[in-house]
């Protein structure tokens, strides 16, 4: 193994979608600014129609892709070697059905590209959860398939209007997805074996990822549901806790918590709103600290928000494609505190105090996390193609996907 390849495998991983817990953090800080130019490219590749993020683990990057396979059109997940962008394997995992929907990030763009889940990575396997609702689990290293299980027809399943975008979770031995029929739309399976943990709820599925958290002591899933937030405890499945959010065509964007407060939006003048989960007694109760209807102030379609000091930091609008803000809400209050127009429906990630913006024209855009004003440390022009994808930061390197191309870029600082 080169010297690159072991510093990326002894690096803080990105191992699923927003990051190994889920929240779009990343464990290591980002250099306060680049060299004119943007900060050094380090591989770029293909990564042909897609919506889904680049997960990085274990020396390796996984995403999903839609390519030919025997001839048909396929979902297919793609290993590349994280250090050199050299493809290690493919493996096809469903059949790809989309109409193109242009690969800029400009207003009049459609959806429609390919595959829009992000594989989660653990303990030497790949998970991965098709847009048909099949979760595969995937050796690492080849590609080759250990266990898979299909939703819709094992358990009932549901889909959904544009086909599953969910992202599989993992945690502790358990991988949770959701979109199972009644009295099993909320699923957790053995990482190893494949076994189904525990099985419960009546719920409709949306597009958005759950979330694992622990509040107040108990580690517990959290999921947006057509019912709205919807929470279990993640070792046993048992219910926890409600808050009604609605649900109209499409809700996408992923439960953000900080401390004891939950954050969730969604487009189709349903806006956002926000809940202090509290301990009652032996039980918990979700208390509503405000709602926000409509398109305008905290709706989001898919572009989830990140969280720090009391404050959400995101590209938060509704199909505003090309000219969407950057904003920073008061998380306690969906105030909004101040606004950037231009980064569209992209997505961030949250390194220290900076926040990294990938807009949905390909820009990577480094801002101050400060909730007084937008501060714009530097930006470059990183991809060709759309991109309604999340960066990925491992070992000081950041990993960039459209429905064109994917590549990789040192933000180390010449460390």
């Amino acid at each position: 193994m080169g010297i690159a390849a072991a510093q990326l495998t002894m690096a803080d991983d990105w191992a699923g979608y927003r990051g190994s817990r889920g929240d779009a953090t990343a464990a290591e800080a980002v250099a306060g600014g680049w060299p004119s130019g943007g900060p050094r490219l380090i591989w770029r590749v293909p990564t042909p129609a897609g919506f889904g993020s680049f997960s990085v683990a274990e020396g390796r990057v996984f995403t999903l892709v839609a390519r030919t396979n025997e001839g048909s059109p396929a979902e297919i997940c793609l290993a590349l070697d994280a250090a050199t962008g050299k493809e290690l394997w493919t493996a096809p995992v469903g059949l790809a059905k989309y109409p193109g929907g242009g690969d800029s990030g400009a207003p009049g763009n459609r959806g429609g590209d390919g595959p829009r889940s992000t594989p989660a990575v653990s303990g030497g396997k790949v998970y991965v959860y098709s847009s048909d609702m099949v979760l595969h689990c995937l050796d690492a290293a080849t590609g080759k398939p250990v266990w898979k299980h299909d939703i819709l027809h094992e358990y009932a399943g549901r889909n959904i209007g544009w086909k599953s975008a969910m992202s599989p979770v993992v945690d502790g031995e358990l991988v949770f997805v959701a979109g199972g029929g009644p009295g099993q739309s909320l699923l957790a399976f053995n990482q190893a074996s494949g076994a189904v943990a525990w099985k419960t709820g009546d719920e409709k599925m949306t597009h958005a990822t759950p979330v694992v958290a622990t509040l107040h002591g108990i580690r517990q899933v959290i999921f947006l549901m057509q019912s709205g937030l919807v929470a279990v405890e993640a070792g046993r499945g048992t219910p926890l806790w409600r808050f009604p959010h609605p649900y109209r065509t499409s809700t996408a964007c992923s439960p953000v918590v900080s401390g004891d407060v939950v954050f969730c939006t969604a487009g189709y003048e349903v806006g956002g709103a926000a809940c202090q989960v509290l301990r009652k007694g032996e039980g918990f109760e979700a208390r509503e600290l405000w709602r926000i209807k409509g398109n305008n102030q905290v709706a989001s379609l898919w572009s989830t928000p990140v969280a720090r000091d009391g404050h959400l930091y995101g590209m938060i609008s509704f199909k505003r494609f090309g000219s969407g803000p950057l904003k920073c809400v008061d998380l306690k209050t969906g105030a909004v505190k101040w606004e950037q127009p231009g980064f569209g429906a992209g997505n961030v990630i949250l390194a220290g105090d900076h926040i990294v913006a990938l807009s949905d024209d390909g820009q990577v855009v480094l801002v101050k996390a400060h909730p007084d004003a937008f501060l714009e440390i530097a930006r470059f022009k990183a991809v060709q193609g759309k991109c309604w994808s999340t960066p990925a930061l491992s070992g000081g390197r950041l990993f960039v996907r459209s429905t064109v191309e994917g590549a990789c870029f040192d933000l180390s600082g010449g460390r």
